[in-house]
């Protein structure tokens, strides 16, 4: 049936342009021409970022720099926030890196409360936090300016925050928030083929990394820090994804930044728009809703309500018109479908979606 465009919470679809930078002739990652390129994309990285730190590539999935980042930070014991399947697995990572770890589970749907973390932290118990900002598996927002006065009530706290799916789909100050690792997938709302990560991180963080034995090779905070102030990576990067990159940067500044989140918002809005028209509630809590994609409830949480149908059925006839969008995952599979609206797409593409989605549901 030819090429399915994706929808779902990513990877997400890459356009031809992103695509052909990939083409470009492989150079040497201790070149002149890659330490020029690394110098070119930084300045446009920390606008993005919203920060005056270094903003390190990664070749690797997120979960790299997770793991490396509880490596890196962890002395006596991390408490992981967990609201939806990707933030509950922090807990399992701590554990395997042989880290003292404690959930704070919240329930699926719901945010991660600054509350809940102070309360922890006044115990003493606790030298680093980790959150998602943006749940994936629930299209959960947790308010960052909330956990970021928390944050600052606790400087020596390191707090790992991860942005996956939120990061260029939204402002994130960086600075302003305070947090110490801040990182995130290329595969979401940057519309770049997985296998790079990017990520940032504070000057305490780096003092406490040096203090943490056996924090490794691969993704030693320090080593990224010394390699970085040279315009390099530590070990060798995916060159032709920095191109990929390069190209991406200029998109996004070409469009503004500004600009860009206004247009993530407004498809947002529609895609909300969409489900409630059609007798839907969404998944999560009211206010809490995510930006980049939309977690559309199906019966998971029975108190909201709203039209129930069979989601297996529902994805198959959308993928039949030419669009793939997502069954739900964990364990809200089938009781939930998400649909994306980062990256490159716009009010044009998510219409078409929305009229394959409308045939779809008429069938069911």
């Amino acid at each position: 049936m030819g090429h399915v465009k994706l929808f779902i919470p990513g990877p997400i679809e890459v356009s031809a342009k992103t695509l052909a930078a990939f083409a470009k002739p492989v150079i040497g990652h201790r070149s002149q021409a890659f330490k020029d390129l690394y110098a070119k994309i930084q300045p446009r990285l920390q606008q993005l970022f919203y920060t005056k730190q270094p903003v390190f590539i990664s070749t690797s999935s997120a979960w790299g720099v997770m793991e490396g980042s509880i490596r890196n930070l962890v002395n006596k014991k991390v408490l992981c926030c967990g609201n939806g399947a990707f933030s509950d697995k922090w807990l399992d990572v701590s554990l395997r890196c042989g880290k003292e770890a404690e959930a704070l589970t919240v329930d699926w749907g719901s945010p991660v409360r600054g509350a809940a973390i102070e309360e922890k932290l006044a115990t003493g118990e606790f030298d680093t936090v980790t959150f998602i900002h943006n749940e994936t598996s629930t299209g959960t927002q947790s308010p960052l300016a909330e956990i970021s006065a928390v944050k600052k009530k606790y400087p020596n706290v390191m707090f790992i925050v991860d942005t996956v799916s939120s990061m260029s789909g939204q402002k994130i100050p960086v600075d302003d928030l305070g947090f110490d690792v801040v990182l995130c997938g290329v595969q979401k709302a940057f519309a770049l083929p997985p296998g790079m990560a990017l990520f940032t991180v504070s000057e305490a963080a780096f003092e406490r990394a040096a203090s943490v034995k056996g924090r490794g090779y691969y993704f030693d905070f320090l080593e990224f820090k010394k390699n970085g102030d040279k315009s390099m990576t530590p070990s060798t990067p995916v060159i032709n994804h920095v191109y990929a990159l390069e190209s991406k940067l200029d998109e996004i500044f070409t469009e503004g930044l500004d600009a860009r989140f206004a247009r993530h918002q407004k498809l947002a809005d529609m895609t909300r728009g969409w489900a409630l028209k059609h007798g839907f509630t969404l998944f999560p809590d009211e206010g809490y809703e995510s930006v980049t994609l939309t977690c559309v409830n199906n019966g998971a949480r029975p108190e909201k309500g709203g039209r129930i149908i069979d989601v297996e059925k529902f994805v198959k006839l959308v993928k039949a018109e030419g669009f793939l969008i997502n069954g739900g995952y964990g364990k809200i599979k089938g009781t939930t479908f998400r649909v994306s609206n980062m990256g490159d797409e716009t009010p044009e593409t998510m219409n078409e979606l929305f009229t394959a989605m409308d045939k779809a549901i008429a069938q069911l």
